[in-house]
């Protein structure tokens, strides 16, 4: 009976699925824990628990898009937000992850966080009757953190409008004594500049592209350990590992697909690991700042 030590002990039952199958698994979002990301979580939690004061610290957190910022964030939302109902019956909704209007609108955010309760509203109603509603149901619901994913999104608009949006989202942290955190591309910095009152009330984090070191081979050896192939690839090896950062570019959602499309050719081909020659083949999945054909 054949072990499959390469593979993480919850998966190595995939091993008994079809060829079709073991693609297929490959496709669900499954999480893979790294330094930088276990920081931005620890931040998180950190800030999730602070005390109550007239001033909460709030977050902004930027990177190149794609790379891993809200899954990152959806991760803590899994892991610290999960609603419940308490021992007074009262629902809890720790935390709130909201996505950001497509243009900096102060109506649009308060309706993409109400979205987030899945409660009643009417679109119609006064911009101040969805904030009262907002703080009402944050306030209800014991939120003890509101993050706002594509933060960048409120660059689109004029310089009032942006104003505005920020001075909403100043309020809601006043009002409820809530930390405040955006996540965005490296763009998002300049939302903050609209007012140096808000550039004071945001920490920046930077979630990196990887460089060619030991972590990115760390991660490489993680992503192993999820990939259902029969064989050992030893992605961490440096001749593999510099080829994948190559294409990839250090980005990781761009080396998740890469090796997605590699071990998904792997399993047809029939070879059951990742090689050099694999991963040459897959070059078609460079990064490029045009449309990127597919190869078929």
């Amino acid at each position: 009976m054949i072990s499959y030590e390469h593979i993480h002990p919850d998966f190595r039952h995939i091993m008994g699925l079809s060829d079709k199958e073991r693609i297929q698994f490959m496709d669900q979002p499954r999480w893979i824990s790294y330094r930088t990301a276990q920081q931005i979580l620890d931040t998180l939690q950190g800030l999730m628990h602070k005390p109550q004061r007239p001033r909460m610290p709030n977050l902004l957190i930027v990177g190149d898009p794609n790379n891993g910022k809200t899954t990152v964030v959806r991760r803590f939302r899994d892991l610290c937000g999960q609603g419940y109902v308490d021992e007074n019956a009262d629902p809890v909704k720790p935390v709130i992850l909201a996505e950001s209007p497509p243009s900096a609108d102060e109506k649009g955010l308060y309706i993409s966080i109400l979205e987030r309760f899945f409660t009643p509203y009417r679109a119609s109603d006064s911009t101040a009757k969805l904030r009262y509603q907002v703080v009402h149901l944050l306030r209800l619901c014991h939120t003890k953190i509101l993050i706002i994913d594509e933060f960048h999104s409120l660059l689109t608009g004029s310089a009032i409008k942006q104003r505005e949006v920020m001075n909403a989202l100043k309020l809601l942290c006043n009002e409820l004594a809530i930390p405040i955190v955006g996540v965005g591309s490296r763009e998002a910095v300049r939302v903050l500049h609209t007012d140096p009152q808000h550039a004071s009330r945001f920490d920046v984090i930077t979630l990196p592209i990887w460089e060619l070191n030991q972590d990115f081979q760390k991660l490489l050896a993680g992503f192993e350990k999820i990939l259902p192939l029969k064989k050992a690839s030893r992605l961490h090896q440096p001749e593999l590992a510099t080829l994948l950062h190559i294409i990839s570019e250090g980005n990781t959602g761009n080396l998740h697909r890469l090796l997605v499309e590699c071990a998904s050719e792997a399993i047809k081909s029939g070879d059951e690991q990742i090689d050099k020659s694999i991963i040459e083949s897959k070059s078609w999945l460079r990064p490029t700042r045009g449309i990127r054909e597919v190869v078929v």
